[in-house]
């Protein structure tokens, strides 16, 4: 069967799915998502046997070696994960505005499902879980497709999804995978109108741009996490050093990781050396401006297109920068409208980072690797969006709606 043929019966079988789930009671749905946390568990050891080959099988870097392996402890938080979306409000059914015409008509929007979604990743094998959860929870079936990086994970945690799913009596096609990793299979799916009704991409640039070029159908981007953190004149120096080290060295290899580094002309003589020994004793490296290099000598020239680069790595590109307006100049041109943060004590300077950067996500002196769906109370998330039309920022349940109305008469014509 070819990649067009499969995509059609699998669309098919999620379809059918979607309306069983969009009819079904909340309860359901949450006694889904705890039977599939408990066939993660079960399942822990094929699950864990599937990542190792895939990761013996890989030959990047370090930071995405971490993003594609697993541990029991991340299989368990996949499986939490699962049950915490499960304790989440009902997403469907909600009554998003009520009001009533002269005529007597009353009209009410209300949330409803999407339908079929289809998502493309690529390395985290526990995006696929993480989807999952959310799409089955707010009524939408899913058909997923991962990188070949992930391809036996993927399929392992997929086979306990679906055990956890049929067993609650729910259909098991509400949750899907591609059977391999065929790039013919991403091609069918960018091609699907009528199949699939919204593609969410996550992963690189390349990827991204290729769905939103090829797609035929509704795309939820997630672009590239050019993050930046901006140290104001009036920030405090302990905060700033605490909060820069966690936001490029928690974890390098995520898209909220901070990737460029903005400190205040009027502070950084101060302040930069000290930040660059804290990074610089975790292991990070830099690609710093004319002025970041004047105050500390030995760091490695930036290029141009450094401040482009979304590194998922440990190296941190650094400049010097006039003001809370130069910072949003610099973010302006270089940044990718994903996450960026100011530091500082000052709220007018606060405010006016906050009011005049154009990002799905801005933060007040916290770590840019906060831009999660766990961390904002989303249960998980299924990409960071980056676009302008529908959700914005980290994607959970009421982002994976639409709506629909019901209007009320007691007899009303049309004149």
């Amino acid at each position: 069967m070819d990649a067009n043929e499969h995509l059609t019966q699998a669309a098919g079988a999620a379809r059918d799915a979607s309306r069983v789930l969009a009819r079904s009671p909340a309860t359901a749905r949450n006694a889904a998502l705890r039977a599939m946390g408990d066939a993660l568990r079960e399942r822990m050891h094929p699950i864990l046997a599937a990542n190792e080959a895939d990761v013996a099988a890989y030959a990047g870097t370090a930071a995405f070696r971490d993003r594609l392996t697993l541990t029991p402890a991340r299989v368990e938080a996949m499986a939490k994960g699962l049950e915490d979306v499960a304790e989440l409000p009902d997403p469907l059914d909600r009554t998003l505005a009520d009001w009533t015409r002269p005529n007597g008509l009353r009209i009410r929007r209300i949330a409803a499902p999407i339908g079929v979604i289809g998502m493309i990743y690529e390395s985290r094998p526990n995006v696929g879980a993480d989807a999952s959860a959310l799409c089955l929870k707010s009524g939408n079936a899913v058909i997923l497709r991962g990188g070949s990086d992930s391809i036996r994970s993927a399929a392992e945690i997929n086979a306990a999804l679906q055990t956890g799913i049929a067993a609650a009596g729910l259909p098991p096609a509400a949750v899907q995978t591609a059977p391999n990793a065929d790039r013919a299979y991403v091609a069918a799916m960018l091609a699907g109108a009528g199949l699939i009704d919204l593609i969410i991409p996550r992963g690189g640039k390349s990827l991204v741009e290729r769905v939103q070029r090829e797609a035929r159908v509704p795309v939820l981007a997630h672009a590239e996490g050019l993050c930046h953190t901006y140290i104001h004149a009036a920030a405090d120096p302990a905060m700033a050093r605490r909060i820069v080290a966690n936001a490029k060295m928690r974890r390098t290899g995520i898209c909220g990781a901070t990737e460029t580094l903005l400190i205040d002309r009027a502070i950084a003589p101060g302040l930069l050396p000290s930040i660059v020994d804290d990074l610089r004793a975790l292991g990070c490296d830099f690609r710093a401006d004319t002025a970041a290099r004047a105050i500390v000598p030995g760091l490695t020239a930036a290029r141009d297109a450094d401040f482009d680069t979304e590194w998922l790595d440990a190296i941190l590109s650094v400049a010097v920068v006039d003001g809370v307006d130069g910072a949003l100049a610099h973010i302006a041109h270089h940044g990718s409208e994903h996450t960026d943060a100011i530091i500082t004590e000052d709220a007018a300077a606060a405010d006016a980072f906050l009011r005049g950067v154009d990002s799905a996500v801005a933060l007040w002196n916290a770590s840019t690797q906060f831009c999660d769906g766990g961390e904002f109370g989303f249960g998980a998330e299924i990409g960071i969006a980056t676009g302008r039309i529908h959700a914005r920022g980290p994607v959970g349940l009421e982002q994976l709606t639409t709506y629909r109305y019901v209007v009320t008469g007691t007899g009303q014509i049309r004149p």
